[in-house]
């Protein structure tokens, strides 16, 4: 599914980023990607959904190796990713159903297929009776929530989040994080960065740590070549 061999990334500040990181996610897992603010995590995510590129190594997703692809294929790329930022970045000029409408709008779904997997989606994460809101008007937990809705409504075979939990109170961060869980249930493999090691712990999921760029822990189910 995602395959980093070797991947190391310096900005054009001098900055390393990534040092030398090697990991294999395998379709269906669930991994959490922790460490420290500043430890490389959001480099990671950005190397997967093709925002940056490797100064050395390989990216795989999907098989392809994404140093390969036109820009003509990128945005196949993307459509088989649902990120979630941590900014959430919504549009406040749309109500929720059409912030989420959008992703089924942007992958050229038939427009009569859309109302209704819009709405599934919206009940799976609670958001039924918020759907005609502008999302300005919601709160914390809630916007993270139209955000997984958005990253998931195509029913991509890999998410990715930066931090969904970390402007949220504990007992917020728990539900999301549930919600999480029930989309790995249902097969979609699962990269979510976090700080919070208690709260990563508590789901049990094995975890890929980081330190300034580095990889000091990879669990052996995301061993490369294992």
């Amino acid at each position: 599914m995602v395959r980093f061999h070797n991947v190391s990334m310096r900005y054009p500040t001098g900055h390393e980023a990534l040092k030398n990181a090697s990991f294999h996610l395998r379709p269906g897992s669930f991994h959490f990607l922790t460490g420290p603010s500043g430890a490389g995590k959001t480099s990671i995510l950005k190397l997967i959904y093709r925002a940056e590129s490797p100064s050395v190594g390989t990216v795989v997703v999907h098989g392809r190796n994404l140093e390969q692809l036109t820009r003509s294929q990128l945005p196949d790329l993307r459509r088989s990713i649902g990120v979630i930022f941590q900014d959430y970045k919504l549009l406040y000029d749309r109500s929720v159903f059409d912030n989420v409408a959008l992703a089924m709008e942007v992958a050229q779904h038939h427009p009569q297929r859309i109302p209704g997997q819009v709405q599934r989606t919206l009940e799976s994460v609670g958001l039924t009776e918020r759907m005609h809101y502008n999302p300005i008007a919601l709160s914390g937990g809630e916007q993270q929530r139209v955000a997984i809705a958005r990253a998931t409504v195509n029913r991509p075979p890999l998410v990715i989040a930066d931090e969904p939990t970390g402007n949220l109170d504990r007992d917020m961060g728990r539900k999301i994080l549930a919600l999480f869980h029930h989309l790995h249930q249902q097969g979609t493999t699962i990269l979510l960065v976090t700080h919070d090691l208690e709260l990563a712990g508590e789901l049990g999921h094995p975890q890929i740590n980081m330190v300034h760029g580095s990889l000091t822990h990879v669990p052996d189910s995301a061993l490369l070549g294992s």
